[in-house]
């Protein structure tokens, strides 16, 4: 691996300090080891069933994880975040865990907790995670339930919980706000921030399915709030209230009708990380799968995806007239939840425009004129 990587940076020495001058150093990347959840959550963008056989074998194996985590070591990353689905369904969970942990990455899980068993207490008490980071639904059994539709579930999730506060494992706590538990939100934020106190937070912006299902699409645009509710639960939030007003002359600038740039990436996707999906494709951020930008690990190397293809996602250009005139130009751009990510997964285009999104920053913009 060493000596064609060394090779690597000679043939493409020229692109690889094109990147560094940009700013591009990679730090850190996501690796989605199954897109399986033991939960049927109503929200869920990504997550298929726990018996979904095809997705079972689609899976990454250890050793093309092994070989994933060697080649971004070897490209400077110093942590991994374990991902999915529910990561803990793989059967060879902490074989894919000490495989990185032993590359010398810092290594932190997204899990639900449900299928957390004394097994994985006496794991992770002998190879510490940097966190294990856990989604609370909901604080009691009908809200947790609710959203999870599975039987159950609640009380596997506050079992799991408690083994891993009890056990002293570092969990930080967020949440996802939707219709079916916004009722619960502030008793939610309370326990959060009771036993995470260095850290919480929560997304009241609910994002349309990687696959395009349109019944599943439906459920979640049911559980979207409006516009004036998220502002609300935004305002309320003494945090979140803070932030939004203190860089209020950043976020609204009227300066950008002045904007004459039409690449359609100016966000850090590809800057410092990247994603991998459970079967093996590469992208900038876990919401691009825009088929443009997306980079099959199985064809190819990490290095060429890292040092060329994110290269070529980021010069993309959009030459949507509505676009540019519409939305790359409006001052409240940065109170937007727009993104080409998110654009192509509401719109089916990645230079498309979101009236929800639109509503949603309108709406912002006018709680931060009125303070």
């Amino acid at each position: 691996m060493r000596n064609f990587f060394v090779k690597f940076i000679s043939l493409h020495k020229t692109r690889i300090w094109d990147n560094f001058k940009q700013g591009r150093n990679l730090i850190s990347f996501s690796l989605e080891i199954t897109a399986r959840c033991n939960n049927n959550c109503r929200h869920c963008y990504v997550a298929l069933s726990e018996n979904n056989s095809f997705a079972k074998r689609k899976e990454l194996t250890l050793k093309q994880i092994e070989n994933i985590a060697n080649q971004a070591v070897e490209l400077g990353a110093l942590g991994c975040l374990i991902t999915g689905g529910e990561p803990l369904l793989r059967k060879d969970f902490f074989d894919i865990y000490l495989v990185l942990k032993k590359r010398g990455l810092l290594v932190s899980v997204f899990t639900n907790a449900t299928l957390i068993k004394e097994e994985h207490i006496i794991f992770f008490r002998k190879y510490p995670p940097s966190d294990i980071e856990v989604t609370v639904y909901g604080i009691t059994k009908e809200t947790y339930e609710r959203v999870t539709r599975r039987a159950g579930s609640f009380a596997e999730f506050m079992k799991g919980v408690e083994l891993l506060l009890t056990n002293k494992i570092k969990v930080r706590f967020k949440t996802v706000v939707l219709r079916s538990n916004v009722n619960e939100l502030t008793e939610i934020g309370r326990f959060c921030r009771k036993h995470s106190k260095d850290y919480f937070r929560f997304d009241p912006f609910l994002h349309l399915r990687f696959d395009h299902n349109p019944k599943k699409n439906n459920q979640i645009n049911l559980e979207r709030l409006t516009p004036r509710e998220i502002v609300a639960i935004e305002q309320k939030d003494f945090e979140r209230r803070q932030a939004l007003e203190k860089d209020c002359q950043k976020l609204i600038n009227p300066e950008f009708v002045n904007f004459n740039c039409n690449h359609l990436f100016h966000c850090g996707a590809g800057n410092t990380s990247f994603y991998v999906s459970y079967d093996g494709f590469f992208r900038l951020c876990s919401s691009l799968c825009h088929p443009s930008c997306i980079y099959d690990l199985n064809k190819g190397s990490l290095l060429d995806a890292w040092y060329n293809f994110v290269s070529k996602v980021k010069n993309m250009r959009s030459y949507n007239k509505e676009f540019i005139l519409k939305c790359r130009k409006c001052e409240l751009i940065n109170l937007c939840m727009w993104c080409p990510a998110h654009a192509y997964l509401e719109t089916g285009k990645i230079d498309g425009s979101v009236g929800y999104f639109c509503a949603v920053a309108h709406a912002r913009a006018d709680s931060l004129i009125h303070v």
